[in-house]
C-alpha cells in the first residue's frame, strides 16, 4: 500500500464524513448545514472541502438539539447505523445537555389550547371585573 492511498482512507471531505456517520440522510444537506454556519470544526466554521482526521472535535447544530462529537474514525462510503456511530463519540457534556433539553421539552405542555371567544359565563366574568 502506498503512502497516497493510506492517506486517502486517513482524511475525508468533512460534508462526506457527516453523511457516513449519518448525522445528515444525503450530502447536499450536510453541505448547506456546514455553508449554513451549523458545523464548527475545532470551534472554527468550516467548508464542506475541509479534511476530517481522528480526534477532531466536531460541534453541530440540528434543529433544537447541539451535539459535540469527537471524530473516532473516518469513512468514505456510508455503512449501516451500527457501523457508523464507531465513527464518532459523543462527548458527556453534550449528552448531558441535550437529555436536560429533552426534560424541558417534556414538562412543557403538548400544544397550547386555541384561542377562543370567551363564553357567556366568562363574558359576565370580565364584565363583572370591569365594572367594580
Amino acid at each position: 500500500m502506498n503512502r497516497a492511498t493510506s492517506q486517502a482512507e486517513t482524511r475525508v471531505r468533512l460534508d462526506k464524513w457527516l453523511w457516513a456517520a449519518r448525522f445528515y440522510k444525503t450530502r447536499a444537506i450536510a453541505r448547506q448545514a456546514i455553508e449554513g454556519g451549523k458545523v464548527r470544526c475545532e470551534g472554527f466554521r468550516a467548508k464542506p472541502g475541509k479534511h476530517v482526521e481522528p480526534g477532531m472535535t466536531i460541534r453541530l447544530q440540528q434543529g433544537d438539539h447541539e451535539r459535540t462529537v469527537i471524530v473516532e474514525g473516518v469513512r468514505n462510503d456510508r455503512r449501516p447505523a451500527s457501523e457508523a456511530q464507531l465513527l464518532y463519540r459523543e462527548t458527556e457534556e453534550s449528552v448531558r445537555r441535550r437529555g436536560e433539553q429533552a426534560a424541558r421539552r417534556k414538562s412543557q405542555p403538548a400544544h397550547w389550547p386555541p384561542a377562543s371567544r370567551p363564553t357567556k359565563k366568562q363574558r359576565r366574568d370580565i364584565r363583572r371585573f370591569k365594572q367594580e
